[in-house]
Parts: structure tokens; C-alpha cells; sequence
């Protein structure tokens, strides 16, 4: 049997020559795409806000680059960035062996890169699409819900702040009534309910009550005024000041909204602070994010686009969403704007079914004389308009709602099976809103729809199962919507970057000739002799004609 040869084994070695840590480094390794995409990026924003004086700083290009690097690799802790720089090469080849420590690493990500990631959130989407891997012709909408890092306890609610306010007003009222005589709530006629009294008026009141000379039963409910009640309906104030249109806001994240998510640690379907995040991707890169505190998607797609014009100056030509956007509003916004609406709507894929396109019960099934303005319903009456009501959206959208009645429907034989309340059959027809439908029906089941429809499931939603499950980016670190928003655009970049990164090394495991890219974006990412001139971000500019909103 041979022995067995084990190679020499040193930890003292020593060698004559230091080496190099650029040898370390794979040629198509992610940390050198990292930093050629930061080399080419403009954030002279960035520069701007450090201030002379004093010693020197670390350069932020490089701070850049070892946060996005970072959270390329899942490492979303100051102190773990700072150790990975002692502990991995690849950090110390892109930091240049120097080692921040996690507080210069905290102040760079929260004082240097405020309000300017966004820009530069940008600038990369921009490459994307100058390299051919994106658009900004067409947007797959969606939106989840991300947990909050506030306490899931330290809740306030609008009913319960409300309610105790009515009763803590009434308390007031009552001392007020004792102590004041013919006051201007006695002079109100009694069927006539009390107005609401702020903390201000009770302020007024209760200095104007000081100057005079009062009993020691009146000083003392007085005190009880100024001491107990003062603050708690200043407090009530400032919690419905708070929540503003919400019903709910958690106290030590005054901007998280209690909301269900699918996530539920205690399995039972806890309320959680979090936050409604909306995103838009295409070919699964982050193109769009936005924040909002309500938890439906509805009332959240108009300020969304809005925010995606902001950012590049247009607005995409196909907008692909769910039925969770598929209301009159967003119909009409996409009208407007020239927006080809590939959204669904409630009901669609219900409406497609036999057993309803053969039920003509349904108000939507009913024979339409638009020229007369009438419905005929199942037995042959004409269902003439009776008026118009008009609906407001919590938006403050109107909608106009048309009414339509039918004349007799007494001893029908087809009452049983046509409505079941009393009196005549009424209907309530959105006719703007079936417009828009009709409209979204017929794009949503053309060749371009079924394409649409078949990559929403693969656009947002794998982006989202890639940011919770592979990321475990599935709960905020930080309190504030702009602290969690900056900390989002840092991740949504390197998201982007890590994309790009993979798609690259497949373009290039093809043959030339059936790439689909041009053949310089290999050169873009695995060139390894890095130009010591930085590109301007000139040469990446997308602009686009504005549209209007």
C-alpha cells in the first residue's frame, strides 16, 4: 500500500514578494462589475456633501462600492460590512485594504447618501437601458407589504383615539358647565349637539377663568383642567395629526400602518406596522419604488406613476397590473396620459366563464339601447333612467353613477330567479368605467395581452419572492419612511446590478451570433484593466420627451 504525500504545511510562511490581491479575484467575479459600474457613475452630489476641514475622509466612491457590494451579498449590518473588510478578500480589494469602522459606515449611508441614492438609483437604470437590458416602454406593477421595524405592539388606533376623545370632551364640558356660568353652551338649543373643543380653546378658557376670583372646589376642578385634561386631549390631537387619513400608526414608527400580511409570524393573522411597498420592474430589474401607508394598491397607482415621470422625464407606453388597480380613476389616468392599459379588473377572469356570459340576470348581461338610454331585462320591460348619483372616492375621485328602473315587476314569473329585494328591480351602471373595461378587455385577450398577462406572474412577483426568500430583505432596519426608503434604493441598486451581473455571464456563455445583446456589454463588465479617467454619466443619459401628467 503507498503512502500517503500531504503537501508542506506552514501557517509562518513567509513569502519574498507580497501578493498581489488582485490575483485573488476571479475575472468575471461580481465584485469587479461593482466597481467598474460605480467608476462610470456621477456623484459628484455625493462629494458635495462633505464638508472641508479637519482629517481626511474615506473616498465615498469607495464607501459606494463597499455598500452596494454588501448588499449584493445579503450583508445589510454596518458592523458585519466591517468586518467582512478585515476577514474577505473581496473587500479588501475593493476598499483597497482599508477598513472603516461602523459608525463612518452608518454616517455614509444615512447623512451622504440621503436624498442623493435615489439620483443615483437612476443613473444605473439609465445604463440598463442604454445597454439594451431595459425600456421604460412597459411596467409591471405590483405592490407588497414589508414589516416595519417598530414594535408590532405599540399601536394607536383612529376609532379607539376618537371614541376616548368624545368621552375625555364631555368630561371638560361638564367641569366647564360647573365652573362657568352662562357659558355658550348653555344658550344652545338642546337638540342641537355640543361642537368639539380643542386644546387651545381650553387653554383661552381657562386663562380667562384664572383672572377672576374663584372657590377652592372651582381652583381645584381648575387644576384638574390644566393638569389631567390639557395633556391627554393635546395627546388625542396629536395622534389624529399623526395618522391624518390612516386608521392606525405605530408609536415608535409614527409612518407604519398597522396592516395584514401574508408573513405572520404568530400564525394567527396579527395586524403589523408595515409599509405598502409599490414597485415596477421590467425583464425583473427594479425600474420604479415608491412608499405608501395605505394597504390597498388602488389609491396608489396615480402618485406611483407620477413618481416614475418624475424620475425619467416620461412615462411608459404599457402599464400591466392586477386587478387590485382596476378602478375608473387609474382607467382614466391611463386615458389621459396615452397609456395602453393592460390591467385587469374585478370580475375579469369570472366574466370569461361560461356560467356567467349565460346568466342574463346580470346587469352587465342586459341589452343596452344606448341610443334611447335604456335597459331590457329578462322579460322584455324597458328598464328607462331614473337620475344620476355621484360617488366619491376616498381620492376624492367622482364618479357618475347612473340609476335604472324598471316600471312593473309585480307577479313577474321571473322575479325569483332575476333579484330577490322588494319593490322594482333597480340598477346602478357605471358607463365610463365599462368603457375603460371594455377597452381593457379586448388588449388584455389580443396576442400582446396574453403575452402581458403570462409575464406579470415572472415580473414583481419574482422579485418580491427574490427579495424575502434569497435576500431575506423581509423587514425594515431603520424607523422613518426616508430612512426606509434610502435604505430600499441601496438594495434595489445592487438588486439591479447583481441582475445584470448574471444575465451577462449567460449572454456570454452563448455563441456571438446568438447573443441578444450587443457584444461591448461583456466588455463593459469583465474588461480588467479599469481606466483611471472616469466616464462621465454624459455618456449614459436617457432623456425623454416630457408627457404630460
Amino acid at each position: 500500500m503507498a503512502k500517503a504525500i500531504f503537501k508542506s504545511y506552514s501557517q509562518g510562511q513567509v513569502s519574498l514578494f507580497p501578493a498581489s490581491l488582485d490575483e485573488k479575484i476571479p475575472q468575471h467575479s461580481p465584485v469587479r462589475t461593482i466597481n467598474q459600474i460605480v467608476d462610470n457613475l456621477d456623484i459628484t452630489k455625493v462629494f458635495d456633501t462633505y464638508k472641508g476641514g479637519g482629517t481626511s475622509a474615506y473616498h465615498p466612491r469607495m464607501m459606494l462600492k463597499v455598500v452596494l457590494y454588501s448588499y449584493l451579498n445579503n450583508i445589510y449590518s454596518c458592523r458585519k460590512i466591517e468586518q467582512a473588510l478585515v476577514d474577505r478578500i473581496s473587500f479588501m480589494w475593493l476598499s483597497g485594504n482599508q477598513t472603516p469602522d461602523h459608525n463612518t459606515i452608518n454616517r455614509f449611508r444615512s447623512s451622504h447618501l440621503k436624498d442623493k441614492i435615489h439620483q443615483i438609483f437612476t443613473q444605473v437604470v439609465c445604463m440598463l437601458v442604454e445597454m439594451g437590458y431595459l425600456s421604460l416602454d412597459v411596467i409591471y406593477v405590483d405592490g407588497t407589504k414589508l414589516e416595519s421595524r417598530a414594535n408590532r405592539y405599540t399601536f394607536v388606533w383612529r376609532k379607539s383615539v376618537e371614541k376616548n376623545k368624545v368621552k375625555l370632551e364631555a368630561k371638560i364640558r361638564k367641569i366647564l358647565e360647573l365652573v362657568e356660568e352662562g357659558i355658550a353652551q348653555d344658550n344652545h338649543p338642546d337638540d342641537e349637539p355640543p361642537s368639539p373643543i380643542d386644546s387651545e380653546e381650553l387653554k383661552r378658557r381657562i386663562a380667562q377663568i384664572n383672572q377672576e376670583s374663584r372657590s377652592k372646589e372651582e381652583k381645584k376642578a381648575i387644576k384638574t383642567l390644566e393638569d389631567k385634561h390639557l395633556p391627554k386631549l393635546q395627546e388625542y390631537e396629536k395622534h389624529l395629526d399623526t395618522l391624518g387619513k390612516r386608521n392606525s400608526y405605530s408609536k415608535t414608527d409614527p409612518d407604519a400602518t398597522f396592516m395584514r400580511m401574508k408573513e405572520d409570524h404568530m400564525l394567527n393573522g396579527q395586524l403589523k406596522p408595515a409599509y405598502n411597498v409599490q414597485i415596477g420592474t421590467e425583464n425583473q430589474f427594479f425600474t420604479h419604488y415608491d412608499f405608501f401607508p395605505n394597504p390597498t394598491d388602488t389609491l396608489t397607482y396615480i402618485p406611483f406613476m407620477n413618481g416614475f415621470n418624475e424620475r425619467y422625464n416620461r412615462l411608459p407606453q404599457n402599464a400591466v397590473a392586477d386587478s387590485g388597480y382596476g378602478s375608473e380613476e387609474n382607467y382614466d389616468f391611463m386615458e389621459v396620459n396615452d397609456i395602453q392599459p393592460f390591467v385587469k379588473y374585478n370580475y375579469f377572469h369570472k366574466e370569461q366563464k361560461r356560467s356567467f356570459k349565460n346568466n342574463g340576470f346580470h346587469a352587465q348581461n342586459l341589452f343596452y339601447n344606448a341610443k334611447d338610454d335604456y335597459f331590457v331585462c329578462p322579460m322584455g320591460q324597458h328598464m328607462d333612467k331614473a337620475g344620476t348619483i355621484k360617488r366619491k372616492s376616498d381620492n376624492g375621485y367622482v364618479s357618475n353613477i347612473s340609476v335604472y328602473q324598471a316600471k312593473n315587476c309585480h307577479n313577474c314569473p321571473l322575479k325569483c330567479l332575476c333579484y330577490n329585494a322588494k319593490g322594482n328591480r333597480r340598477i346602478e351602471v357605471n358607463h365610463n368605467l365599462n368603457r375603460h373595461k371594455q377597452k381593457a378587455r379586448e388588449l388584455l385577450n389580443s396576442k400582446e395581452g396574453l403575452l402581458h398577462r403570462s409575464r406579470r406572474p415572472i415580473e414583481p412577483e419574482a422579485v418580491f419572492g427574490q427579495t424575502k426568500a434569497n435576500k431575506h430583505y423581509n423587514r425594515f432596519r431603520h424607523f422613518d419612511k426616508d430612512k426606509v426608503m434610502l435604505d430600499f434604493a441601496i438594495f434595489a441598486i445592487a438588486f439591479n446590478i447583481g441582475k445584470m451581473y448574471r444575465k451577462a455571464i449567460i449572454i456570454n456563455k452563448l455563441p456571438t451570433k446568438s447573443r441578444k445583446y450587443p457584444h461591448f456589454f461583456s466588455l463593459i463588465l469583465f474588461s480588467i484593466p479599469i481606466k483611471e479617467k472616469v466616464i462621465e454619466f454624459s455618456t449614459f443619459e436617457c432623456e425623454y420627451p416630457k408627457v404630460a401628467a
